[in-house]
Formats: C-alpha cells, structure tokens, sequence
C-alpha cells in the first residue's frame, strides 16, 4: 500500500513515500526549468529514500503547478486540497493553514479530517513568495538562508512602503546605498512580507490552531513576524516544506483504501 505524492512547485519540487500512516521516504530537488524532469527525478529519489523499487509504488497523485507535466500520476490533486490534508495529518488540531511557496501565498480553513472549506489564494503577483524573498536577497548580497539567520537578532525594521517585487528591490537597494544595516532592512522585509499574508488571514481569524508550511516556513524572520501581527502561535510541521506533497500522498492513500472497500 505504498503511494507518492509529487509537488512540483515553481522552485523546488517534493516528493513523499506513504505507508501505513507513516512518511517513508521524502525528497526535495530543485524544479529549475523543466518540470516534468524535475518530477520524475524526485520520483526516483524518493524511491531510493523509501527503498523500494518501482514496482512497489501503487499510486501516485501529482499537485503543484507543474502537476499536470507528470506523466507517472494515476491523478492530479490542487495544492490548495493537498497542503490541507497533509497538515491535518501532521497537526490534527490544524484549523487553519498559512502556506507561503515560491510563486503564491495561501491561507485556507480547514475542516474535519483535514477538508478544505474555503481559502484565500495571493497568485497574482510574487509579493510576499519565496520568489520575492529571494529577489530581496540577491539585490543585499546574500542568499536566503542568510536571510533567515539575520532575523535571530532583532533588529528594527526599515521601513519597506511596496510590495511590488520591483519597487520593494529598488528601496532595498536605496537603503543599502543609504548606510542602513541589512539586518535592520531583513527585518523590514520580513515585516512587510508578514502584514501582507496577516491580510490575507484576516477574514479567517481568530482560530485555536494555525500551521505554517511551505518552504517559507522555514524562515524564522517570517514566522516571527507574522506571529507577532496575528497575536497568536503558528505550528511547524517537521518539514514544511513537503507538506503538500505529503497530502497527495495521502489521498493516494485513500484512492487505494476505497479499491479494497
């Protein structure tokens, strides 16, 4: 009863082994320009993780926007239903999950065993994405990972006015030339990323149980931000950033445990 879930985001594609209630593999490859080798290459990777061969995988659901590049996938699931169930399964008192990936931003309320209903979806533009952090990080010399590290030492936000990935580049790069310290302009970055997604959540809240995925999640500077405009805690999952990917899994799942019915 082994299934694998693929989500092919638009920077990173994850995959996840499923069994018996249990994550039996996990892989994360970089999506990079074509994501349907993406796909299949973490399809194999997560079978070296899982140690199966092939043959072992008897469903897999695809999610994400590559989703439909998967020619593998039994079925393709939206990311909005995925993410939900793969929270609910890693934090089961979740009612609302808060997913930042790196081309949108997601919030979505969820129901019993993990049921998706109703969301919020920021696809529009990459204000307030991995994509837009990562843009800002280039424009100060670093990377994102640095990002995170630089937010551990509570610097005062500048003060960041847009949101446009273009302009909010052109103020970080104002402010570099004007003297001010990349930890205090990190901190705005992240706050301005944060009341953007507060926005988002707003017509969702108050709620007991929050969950953060997303490879986002990862990013203390953001999670710290957002829970300080909120008021409130926000759950990580282990692994955030597999969490949809782990859905589809899940319902792959599912699909089989109906077959047998």
């Amino acid at each position: 009863m082994l299934t694998v879930g693929i989500d092919i985001g638009s920077m990173t594609t994850k995959a996840v082994a499923f069994a018996d209630g249990k994550i039996r593999g996990a892989a994360v490859l970089p999506t990079g320009w074509q994501p349907k080798t993406a796909g299949e290459a973490v399809f194999r990777e997560v079978q070296k993780q899982a140690g199966c061969p092939p043959a072992a995988v008897q469903y897999v659901v695809g999610t994400g926007y590559g989703r439909a590049c998967l020619p593998c996938a039994h079925e393709v699931v939206t990311e909005i239903t995925c993410h939900a169930r793969g929270a609910y399964h890693m934090i089961p008192d979740t009612e609302l999950v808060i997913d930042i990936g790196g081309q949108d931003s997601k919030v979505i309320r969820v129901g019993r065993r993990g049921r998706v209903e109703d969301f919020v979806m920021n696809d529009k533009c990459a204000a307030g994405t991995g994509r837009f952090l990562d843009v800002m990080a280039t424009a100060l010399g670093m990377d994102v990972d640095e990002m995170g590290r630089r937010a551990t030492g509570g610097a005062e936000p500048a003060g960041i006015s847009s949101m446009c990935t273009v302009f909010a580049e052109s103020e970080v790069i104002s402010l570099v030339a004007a003297g001010a310290e990349k930890a205090s302009i990190v901190a705005g970055l992240h706050h301005a990323v944060a009341e953007r997604i507060a926005a988002l959540a707003a017509g969702f809240l108050p709620v007991a149980c929050i969950a953060f995925t997303g490879g986002v999640a990862k990013n203390f500077g953001i999670k710290r931000a957002l829970e300080q405009i909120l008021g409130c805690p926000l759950l990580l999952p282990e692994d955030p950033q597999i969490i949809g990917a782990l859905g589809a899994a899940i319902i792959g799942q599912e699909r089989l445990d109906r077959r047998r019915i």
